[in-house]
């Protein structure tokens, strides 16, 4: 009894944020508004939408070259590495 008081005591303080903070968008207007800038694939940097589309034309165009065989392998095996290791950690 005693236990379960005091527990419950401890729950009363702490504090609850179940609201996102004001100045955070509500993602119902997130959708419905435009897209007018997009990031690079290659740099990352900031586009407007006709240089997006022109850029996606050109790598449709010629697409970037491809990896070595032996690097894909590198990572490849990395990759299968790095899951084991979140199930077996040795």
């Amino acid at each position: 009894m005693i236990a379960s008081f005091f527990a419950l005591s401890s729950y009363w303080g702490a504090v609850v944020i179940a609201l996102p903070p004001p100045e955070d968008t509500p993602e119902e207007i997130l959708r419905g508004k435009m897209i007018i800038e997009a990031r690079s694939p290659i740099d990352g940097r900031f586009l407007t939408a006709a240089e997006y589309a022109q850029l996606q034309a050109q790598l449709q165009e010629a697409p970037p070259p491809k990896l070595d065989p032996k690097i894909r392998q590198q990572i490849f095996l990395l990759r299968i590495r790095k899951t084991l290791l979140r199930f077996f950690h040795f």
